[in-house]
């Protein structure tokens, strides 16, 4: 997924609403998108966004543990994949950090690796964009009452599927008896829920008076499509 700029207050709101619901940026442990992502931050999340500070504070949390294992000039360069990477560093205590993972501090991060944590950054937030978005949908069963029996149900029908709009698919239609010789004209549609609403598809029906007495819901189901 991509933030866009973390060092600005929009940038922290896109990040803050994706970890509403997440612990991490990739997965379920600590990744390498946690290290991009925190190094890709010039401060704390203020207090309102409370989902990214809980985040940042969690990540950070790290480094201070690190911090206080390798008092002898050492620093760790970043998590592994998940807590193993503190057990590791516990575990190794006596030996004053000698693991591969950790290196002298640098005073400052050189061109080279900006431009690599930069490139990385990209690749990720490409890489999460091309998930499809899903929309939410729902099928409708209609019931469209003529007036009486002497109504057309065929030009009836031919007026109903002229409703069309962005978001709108009719399906199957049958007629069905109601009782005097009267039928009804009960057809199936597909929705877009944030496009096209029920009040929205009746007033459209109801417009055709010399045909439609009525529209009713028969059937309503929930349905999810990418």
């Amino acid at each position: 997924m991509g933030f866009g700029d973390l060092k600005s207050s929009a940038g922290m709101k896109v990040l803050n609403d994706f970890l509403c619901d997440k612990s991490y940026i990739e997965g379920y442990v600590p990744s390498q998108a946690d290290v991009a992502v925190f190094e890709a931050l010039s401060s704390p999340p203020p207090a309102d966004l409370f989902h990214a500070l809980r985040w940042y504070n969690h990540i950070k949390s790290y480094e201070k543990t690190k911090e206080q294992l390798c008092g002898n000039g050492y620093s760790y360069t970043r998590p592994l994949a998940g807590e193993d990477c503190l057990i590791n560093a516990l575990s190794n205590r006596k030996s004053q950090c000698p693991l591969p993972m950790f290196k002298r501090i640098a005073p400052k991060e050189s061109e080279e690796a900006q431009r690599i944590r930069e490139e990385r950054l990209a690749q990720y937030a490409a890489k999460k964009s091309k998930k499809p978005a899903l929309i939410a949908k729902s099928s409708i069963l209609l019931d469209v009452k003529p007036w009486d029996d002497e109504t057309d149900m065929a030009k009836l029908e031919e007026c109903v599927r002229t409703v069309q709009m962005d978001g709108l698919v009719w399906g199957a239609s049958k007629l069905v008896p109601v009782g005097y010789g009267i039928k009804k004209l009960q057809i199936q549609c597909v929705v877009e829920d944030d496009k096209v609403g029920v009040d929205l598809l009746e007033e459209h029906i109801t417009a055709f008076e010399d045909y439609v007495q009525s529209v009713d819901v028969a059937a309503f189901n929930k349905i999810i499509a990418s």
